[in-house]
């Protein structure tokens, strides 16, 4: 699975409009293979991000848990301590 692309789900504040959509574009970019659409297949792109984007705001509506939410701060902090393991910094 593409790196930039982050769970959503269970999170407090819950994922905006704006994280769903940028997880749907790393989505379509990493199946398309290509981070820019040509002229031609600009229209496709954009719909297929669209698309993407509605699908996974519709399955994070439906998603039950009974787990409490997540912080994002201790998420990130989380995500900080393992970059620093991972890359030495």
């Amino acid at each position: 699975m593409c790196r930039n692309i982050r769970p959503l789900s269970n999170f407090e504040p819950p994922a905006t409009d704006e994280e769903v959509t940028a997880a749907a574009l790393q989505y379509v970019r990493k199946i398309s293979g290509s981070t820019a659409p040509s002229r031609v297949n600009s229209e496709a792109f954009d719909r297929a991000v669209a698309e993407v984007a509605a699908a996974s705001a519709r399955l994070l509506d439906a998603l039950v848990t009974t787990a409490p939410p997540k912080d994002r701060e201790v998420e990130a902090a989380k995500a900080r301590a393992r970059a620093a393991v991972r890359y030495g910094s």
